[in-house]
């Protein structure tokens, strides 16, 4: 079935009950840098271009909408300030604050533009609907104060997947959040056009404030400044702690970021825990029987279906279609990717051949433009049998530059891998010319000949995908190939939420941060005392591991004691210093163990070696 481009459904959703917007939404950050600017996107209000997917086109046109929207009397969403929507349910003195946006300042602006046309109504409660940093990322805006007496509420588990996810592999992940979000590229028709779930992901402020109140269970209401909210648990979904929930008196129902208006990621592109396809799906088949069937312990059904990306979707019919579709799609992936593998074949060799049903295929909702059908399926294959393909050869390749090197030299060199890539890239096989040039340029990384004709098949392909995150790693790469690496514009993500990490985190940090090697060389035993949290915890540098036993049996032979608070601790975290420290033995012990550290790093390259 073809896609049906005259459909204005979306569309007449995306704009019902707009109230008004920033003209432009061009939103300052500190130190004179922009946090959010989606004023370079005035091309989506012409005709097309030919390096855009039209598909691609369509999906970046709704998603530059922006503004303070209606969705129903009472419930507010706050759209195209950034990456997400953030919600604002209106309770009975307060406003409750669902999702306040990836940083600071859009969610900032996004609150005040609600006050401007709504009043100024306090904060009565803060919900995280799951442990994505776009979720979290600007509460401290939302509540300058910190909780105080107000509740943050969020799904078991959230604080340690949001930390594990954004800090632990912090440095790698926003390196390649940058490609994924195109970050570094301008928006235009030969440059950055969407991020598949929003027009763009903000640059500003990020902090994190821990929940004060955790959703446990399926059926779990709480009332919130006279609002009750049925809850349903979702861990394993689009993230490890996530949840779905009902509005009753607004009949409301919040999909979180299990249902959006694209086909989403089994493991994003930036790199996460795979995720279960399978329970997915059976999620979203338990919200259609729970909140829409049975209506939930209110006994009501809803009459519209928001989510923390895109637009709403009302009444009953339409809200059950896309439910079931956007299940049904995770349902057919999972299970014919295990069909496929189970007859043989491997992850690689089920993507180039998986063909949807067409109900499926010609579904806007659930087209590829986030998530992509050929990586999803990959991810699939991941999570049952891992990386390896089970061929002999791939469990000792070389490496990308010495494989390359050997590539050049069979070919005859350098230049012989850069004219066969551009002979294949003339032919149209842009995938096989992209490798044969990604080993001259890695054989060779300082001949511009071989960087230009990858830079170019890079843009061809870029303009090709209808998947908006492939677009930005591809014409992300062409960028870096042809301009060097451009810092991050997003800093300091990890220190921003550092604040919110158990002390056992904390050490966490210390222990990856750790040169093993050097530290294989060194022995010692710390004993830290914690005054603020009832905590002892030993650590002893082992073997070149960091290893840390909290409130061990026996504290003897220790080469130094400390005695600290855990804010004393973030301060040796973050290169503060020792000041103020209680101290008994060789403080030097502490001192080569932070000697052993090494910083992370976020502009490390990709497409070079």
């Amino acid at each position: 079935m073809p896609l049906d481009f005259d459909s204005r459904t979306d569309f007449d959703n995306a704009d019902r009950g707009f109230i008004a917007t920033l003209q432009p939404v061009t939103i300052a950050g500190q130190q004179g840098r922009v946090a959010m600017d989606t004023s370079g996107y005035g091309f989506l209000q012409g005709e097309c271009p030919e390096t855009v997917h039209p598909s691609l086109f369509r999906q970046a046109q709704l998603s530059w909408k922006n503004g303070l929207y209606e969705v129903v009397e009472g419930v507010y969403q706050v759209r195209g300030f950034d990456l997400s929507n953030m919600t604002l349910v209106e309770g009975d003195e307060g406003v409750i604050v669902i999702d306040p946006l990836c940083s600071a300042e859009p969610a900032a602006a996004g609150l005040a533009l609600y006050r401007e046309h709504r009043g100024n109504r306090p904060v009565a409660a803060v919900i995280y609907s799951h442990s994505h940093i776009d979720h979290f990322g600007g509460v401290l805006s939302v509540l300058p104060d910190g909780a105080g007496d107000v509740p943050i509420i969020a799904p078991e588990g959230f604080l340690e997947h949001a930390v594990s996810e954004n800090v632990y592999a912090g440095g790698a992940m926003v390196r390649r959040g940058m490609y994924m979000a195109g970050a570094t590229i301008a928006p235009g028709p030969e440059g950055q056009v969407s991020a598949g779930l929003g027009i763009a992901t903000s640059a500003g402020t990020v902090g994190l404030l821990p929940p004060t109140l955790d959703v446990t269970h399926t059926g779990q209401v709480e009332t919130v400044d006279g609002v009750a909210i049925e809850f349903q648990m979702t861990p394993g979904t689009e993230a490890p702690a996530e949840m779905n929930f009902y509005i009753p008196r607004y009949r409301a129902l919040c999909m979180a970021e299990n249902a959006s208006h694209t086909l989403h990621n089994v493991l994003t592109l930036r790199g996460a825990l795979v995720r279960d396809a399978r329970a997915w799906s059976r999620y979203l088949d338990e919200a259609i029987e729970i909140f829409c069937v049975g209506g939930g312990e209110s006994g009501s059904v809803p009459e519209v279906a928001f989510g923390s990306h895109h637009w709403p979707t009302w009444g009953i019919e339409p809200i059950i279609g896309w439910l079931s579709e956007q299940r049904d799609m995770y349902a057919f992936m999972h299970d014919q990717t295990l069909r496929a593998l189970n007859k043989g074949a491997t992850g690689l060799e089920i993507a180039e051949d998986f063909q949807l049903p067409p109900v499926l295929d010609a579904a806007f909702h659930v087209r590829g433009y986030y998530g992509s059908v050929s990586h999803d399926v990959k991810a699939v294959y991941q999570r049952y049998l891992g990386w390896f393909d089970g061929h002999p050869t791939s469990l000792w390749q070389h490496p990308p530059q010495a494989a390359a090197t050997r590539y050049a030299e069979a070919f005859g060199g350098v230049d012989t891998l850069v004219s066969k890539g551009r002979e294949f890239a003339d032919r149209g096989d842009l995938r096989f010319a992209a490798e044969l040039l990604k080993h001259a340029v890695f054989a060779d990384p300082d001949n511009a000949s071989a960087r230009q004709a990858l830079a170019d098949v890079y843009g061809q392909l870029g303009f090709g995908a209808e998947n908006a995150l492939w677009r930005n790693f591809y014409l992300t790469g062409r960028h870096e190939l042809l301009h060097g690496v451009t810092p991050n514009p997003v800093t300091n993500v990890g220190g921003g939420m550092a604040i919110a990490l158990t002390v056992e985190q904390l050490f966490d940090t210390l222990a990856i941060r750790l040169d093993g090697l050097r530290a294989a060389e060194v022995r010692s035993t710390i004993v830290w005392r914690f005054t603020d949290q009832h905590l002892v915890v030993r650590t002893a540098l082992s073997n070149g591991a960091l290893i840390q036993t909290p409130n061990p049996r026996n504290t003897d032979g220790a080469d130094l004691e400390v005695t600290l608070t855990k804010p004393q601790l973030l301060g040796i975290v973050g290169g503060r210093g020792l000041d103020g420290l209680g101290t008994s033995g060789d403080v030097e012990a502490l001192k080569r163990l932070l000697e052993l550290l090494e910083e992370s790093e976020d502009t490390f390259p990709v497409v070079t070696p």
